[in-house]
C-alpha cells in the first residue's frame, strides 16, 4: 500500500465512522471573519481541513472539515452555525466532496490588493488556529487559506494576506510565535490562482 492510498483510506475511515464532518460555509469577506467563525463556532472542535481562496468581495466560501464525537455533536455544531447566522451545506455524505471538492477550493483571486503568501506551522491541537488569528488581529484580510491535518505534532498551513506593508505583516506574524516562511515561488503559487 502506498502512502497516498493510506491517506485515502484514513480520510474515508474518518468520514465513514462519523468522526469527521465536511461543510461548505459562507461567511462575510472581511478581516477577522475567519477568527469570528473559529471563536463562535469551531471553538472546542479540532479542524481536520480548511480550504479558502479569496474570490468575491461580498462573501467568502470556505470548505471545512471538523472532528466530531457523535451524531449529536454534529447536530450541535450545525445548530451553532445556524444560531450565528452562517449559511452552510453539509457535504459529509457527498462522494464528490470526499473525492474532489476538498482539494479544489478556490478559483482566481479577483480584485486583490498586494498579496503575500506564507507557510505557517501550527501545533496540532484544538484552538491553535483561533489563537493565531486572535494574535494577528483584524488589520489584514486573509486571501487564501489551505490546511489539511496529517496526524503529526504540527500542521503546515498556506495562508495569503493582503497587505501593502510586508514588514508590518511579518512583525505581526513574528509576534504570534508560530514558525513561518514567506513563499516566493511564483510557479507553485499559480496553482492557487487558477
Amino acid at each position: 500500500m502506498t502512502f497516498e492510498r493510506l491517506q485515502f483510506v484514513a480520510e474515508r475511515t474518518l468520514l465513514g465512522s462519523g468522526k469527521e464532518a465536511l461543510f461548505a460555509v459562507t461567511m462575510p469577506e472581511q478581516p477577522a471573519a475567519l477568527y469570528q467563525f473559529c471563536a463562535k463556532v469551531v471553538h472546542g472542535h479540532n479542524i481536520t481541513q480548511f480550504g479558502y481562496r479569496l474570490n468575491q468581495r461580498d462573501r467568502a466560501h470556505v470548505f471545512v472539515g471538523i472532528n466530531i464525537q457523535s451524531p449529536e455533536d454534529k447536530q450541535k455544531f450545525t445548530a451553532t452555525m445556524q444560531r450565528h447566522g452562517y449559511t452552510f451545506t453539509d457535504l459529509s455524505a457527498e462522494d464528490t466532496a470526499k473525492e474532489h471538492i476538498r482539494h479544489m477550493i478556490g478559483g482566481p483571486a479577483l480584485h486583490t490588493g498586494r498579496e503575500h503568501f506564507y507557510q505557517v506551522n501550527f501545533p496540532e491541537r484544538p484552538g491553535a488556529l483561533e489563537e493565531f488569528l486572535q494574535n494577528m488581529g483584524d488589520r489584514w484580510n486573509i486571501s487564501l487559506f489551505h490546511y489539511r491535518g496529517q496526524g503529526g505534532d504540527e500542521g503546515n498551513v498556506l495562508v495569503g494576506f493582503e497587505s501593502t506593508n510586508r514588514a508590518e505583516l511579518e512583525a505581526a506574524l513574528k509576534a504570534t510565535h508560530y514558525a513561518y516562511q514567506h513563499v516566493t515561488n511564483a510557479a507553485s503559487m499559480s496553482l492557487f490562482a487558477t
